[in-house]
């Protein structure tokens, strides 16, 4: 696959996707935003950016790379097992998607880690583009580890592509806004990761952010135990974020880069836990 295909692909859906969602949460929103967009948007867009230049600067090739590279020289356990093409992309979407929810859970977990995963959360309200906003030293992480992957399990080209657009794609919808009907979300929880679900996971609660870690498939916190079906308060009584960097001006970007490195100790300790540690 030509890299600037891909590229040129991810975006162009990318963006289709970030304009419905956005759309919709005008629309039908699920909650009454505590800091706004005006506040938030510019930021939370702008960190797009910093990470988009971050992988291109750092590691151009990206997980689609490295599985063409796996392919052309029969690297890693699918080609060793000589599997056919349909059930090595199905296996490996499946395996990409196990890794990412168990890396949101040891970046919870390990302190430097959650530093950096913290940004994620510290954002006061919860919407299409908090989905978008990672810290670039996680996405490089992350990158890493699905690069690793990859080259393990000698997963195909195709599926890599297909994941890592799916990936973008449910990031934003299980982040947004969005209200639908209670029926329809107990459905689509069957199969994938709606924005009721995960919202739990943005709870200011600890034990409420420390669940519902998958990003696409539902099935691995209900597996592993760490599905949570709904907010103690509600979800139009809980708090959004954290303890720690609830200052509106933390929402800026500059402050959005260096919150890994600072700690906000003088922040009222809302959730019974300290999570800035």
């Amino acid at each position: 696959m030509d890299p600037s295909i891909e590229i040129a692909a991810r975006v162009v859906f990318a963006v289709a996707v970030f304009a419905v969602i956005a759309a919709w949460e005008v629309f039908a929103p699920r909650r009454r935003l505590a800091a706004g967009r005006l506040l938030r948007w510019p930021s939370n867009l702008g960190i797009v950016v910093v990470d988009a230049l971050a992988i291109r600067l750092v590691v151009p090739a990206a997980a689609v790379g490295a599985s063409l590279y796996a392919a052309g020289h029969g690297i890693g356990l699918f080609h060793y097992l000589n599997l056919r093409l349909s059930l090595a992309a199905l296996l490996g979407f499946l395996v990409l998607d196990l890794i990412i929810y168990a890396q949101h859970i040891v970046f919870h977990r390990v302190p430097w880690l959650w530093r950096l995963h913290r940004m994620h959360h510290a954002d006061l309200d919860i919407d299409v583009t908090t989905g978008l906003r990672f810290h670039p030293f996680e996405i490089l992480i992350s990158l890493g580890i699905k690069i690793a992957a990859v080259l393990a399990f000698g997963i195909p080209p195709v599926a890599v592509f297909v994941f890592e657009v799916v990936l973008n794609a449910s990031s934003m919808f299980n982040h947004s806004n969005v209200s639908m009907p209670p029926r329809l979300d107990r459905i689509l929880r069957l199969v994938l990761v709606t924005p009721d679900m995960h919202r739990v996971h943005h709870s200011v609660v600890r034990a409420e952010t420390d669940s519902n870690f998958g990003f696409n498939l539902p099935w691995w916190d209900r597996l592993f135990g760490t599905y949570r079906r709904e907010p103690r308060a509600g979800h139009n009584g809980m708090t959004i974020g954290l303890p720690v960097f609830r200052d509106t001006r933390e929402l800026r970007l500059d402050r959005m880069l260096t919150q890994p490195f600072r700690s906000d100790r003088n922040s009222p300790d809302l959730s019974g836990g300290d999570r800035g540690r």
